[in-house]
């Protein structure tokens, strides 16, 4: 006799699909083993990666409407635990004072690793446009690195190689949640095919050919996680970790994770993000740039009161700032976990040493502030600035490997504190030019395959770009106007496109023309996308 089914059907296994171009030795990283692993975690967490991208929708649509975040009454139990730590650094992490981000193309992978910095940031998100080429090369380079047989020859003939002793503990990035990987396909169970995770692409791939390499070097298999907004996410991850660890045959606890606090929702959820994470986490990053982005992404439409001035007179020293980098020191301190800074975008020019003075003060200023503040740590961007950044921790730390033991219990930081973005300045006509200029040269390298990009004596990044084109997006609809009274309007901007458009060097083959497109389309349009690189990356990079 048949009985009734209940539940799904299942009539699919779960399968993965590559679709991208094979390059020479693609096929290192793209092995079956290494698929399978990363079709389990598909299998296993792509359900609930959609869930909380929806939810990330849902909390942005209430604060649109008029609801703030607030600190979560029902976690409330978590934060008022006295006892309870996170299991802190790894080996190679105990001490991260100077700490260098770049991408992970094979010259940038050979600097970092000879830049003397104590931890190198290898980052697969917003330093790295995600072509498929960046996608898979990149890969190769941190398997070559962490063997010790890493070399790069430039089109010119140039040689590169790892000549330094003692070469940084690396910390991979891979992307954010909300980010697509066109060119592998995931077909779940009920038959249905979507793209692949990226965040999933990238950790599993890198954890799964290099977490015993890392481990029998005495270090281990250590992430960066982009863009988290909730403790949620933060558990999803855990569980990920958790899993990873079953499957590889290594010990409960040995991954390990820094949080970048770098959105407005998981400002009020630090202790909430540590505790999920508590047996996998070393630490949080004060995620400046993407943090400045989610508040005007969440109050873009709130009205006058959440109108930020030009990009460059956001400082981390305007108060808002402030309470969001001391609730994080003291929160990380409070558990047990690491406090990193960010990164200055200040950078210096060889050519040039009056701007390379210039970066030097403001970089030394802003490190001497978080050293003083209780970071343990903080980033650089480039090679030139790790004496400048170490000095300043030196100077307070000592022979100290970090500060964790140092509470802030003089912190007191409020919601209302957090929330409060008034500055008190003007928009200006330099400003909102700068905006464009910098959005769209930025676009322009990063449709060429280029994540991380100098552009006027400062490094600018997916981050960076995100709050040039949003600031441009919240001046025009909140009805914005410059300190001469001239009104910020689409029709204005779009001459300040065709102004940039004039001022760049054009050649054969750039982007300029789809980089002003694109820049319309997140910029100016009624709908604001939540990531410029989601439409970005479908239209041009799929």
């Amino acid at each position: 006799m048949l009985r009734p089914t209940t539940g799904p059907i299942r009539t699919h296994q779960p399968t993965i699909r590559v679709t991208g171009e094979l390059g020479p030795r693609y096929d290192e990283i793209l092995t079956p083993e290494a698929l399978a692993f990363v079709t389990s975690l598909h299998d296993r967490f792509g359900g609930r990666r959609h869930d909380r991208l929806a939810e990330r929708m849902r909390h942005r649509f209430e604060i649109g409407n008029g609801r703030d975040p607030h600190f979560r009454h029902d976690t409330a139990h978590i934060r008022d635990d006295p006892q309870w730590r996170v299991a802190g650094a790894g080996p190679g992490l105990e001490d991260r004072r100077v700490e260098i981000t770049g991408p992970t193309d094979p010259k940038m992978t050979i600097n970092a690793l000879n830049s003397g910095a104590k931890v190198w940031l290898a980052d697969q998100e917003d330093a790295t446009s995600p072509t498929w080429r960046n996608v898979i090369e990149g890969q190769l380079s941190l398997f070559d690195a962490i063997r010790g047989q890493l070399s790069y020859t430039s089109p010119e003939g140039k040689s590169y190689r790892v000549t330094a002793e003692q070469t940084p503990t690396i910390v991979m990035r891979p992307r954010g949640w909300h980010l697509p990987e066109a060119h592998i396909e995931f077909t779940d169970r009920t038959g249905r095919t979507l793209s692949a995770s990226g965040s999933l692409v990238d950790y599993g791939l890198y954890v799964f050919h290099n977490a015993q390499a890392l481990i029998d070097a005495g270090r281990g298999p250590y992430f960066y996680l982009a863009k988290l907004e909730s403790a949620e996410e933060a558990r999803l991850w855990d569980d990920v970790f958790t899993f990873t660890e079953r499957a590889l045959g290594i010990p409960h606890g040995t991954i390990r994770a820094t949080v970048l606090i770098e959105t407005l929702p998981a400002a009020f959820e630090m202790e909430e993000i540590l505790f999920e994470l508590r047996d996998h986490c070393a630490g949080l990053n004060a995620g400046r740039w993407d943090y400045i982005f989610s508040i005007i992404k969440n109050y873009r439409g709130r009205g006058a009161r959440f109108v930020l001035p030009d990009r460059s007179d956001v400082t981390m020293t305007v108060p808002f700032m402030r309470a969001y980098t001391e609730l994080l020191v003291q929160t990380c301190h409070r558990r047990g976990a690491f406090a990193i800074g960010g990164m200055s975008a200040f950078i210096p020019n060889r050519r040039d040493p009056e701007v390379t003075t210039r970066a030097f003060e403001k970089v030394a200023a802003d490190k001497k502030r978080e050293a003083a503040d209780g970071f343990d740590g903080t980033w650089v961007a480039h090679p030139d600035l790790i004496p400048i950044a170490r000095a300043e921790f030196d100077a307070v730390l000592g022979d100290r490997p970090n500060q964790v033991d140092r509470r802030r219990d003089d912190v007191t930081v409020t919601a209302a504190q957090l929330i409060d973005v008034h500055i008190g300045l003007p928009v200006t006509a330099a400003g909102v030019h700068a905006n464009v200029s910098v959005a769209i040269r930025y676009l322009e390298a990063w449709l060429r395959g280029v994540g991380a990009v100098a552009i006027d004596n400062l490094m600018e990044d997916a981050a960076t770009a995100e709050i040039s084109r949003s600031q441009i997006w919240q001046w025009i609809h909140q009805d914005r106007s410059l300190s001469d009274g001239t009104p910020i309007t689409a029709d204005y901007v779009e001459g300040l496109i065709g102004r940039v458009l004039g001022e760049v060097a054009r050649s054969d083959g750039d982007r300029f023309d789809d980089a002003a497109e694109l820049f319309r389309e997140v910029a100016l349009q009624p709908e604001f996308p939540a990531f410029l690189t989601v439409p970005a990356y479908t239209r041009y990079l799929a």
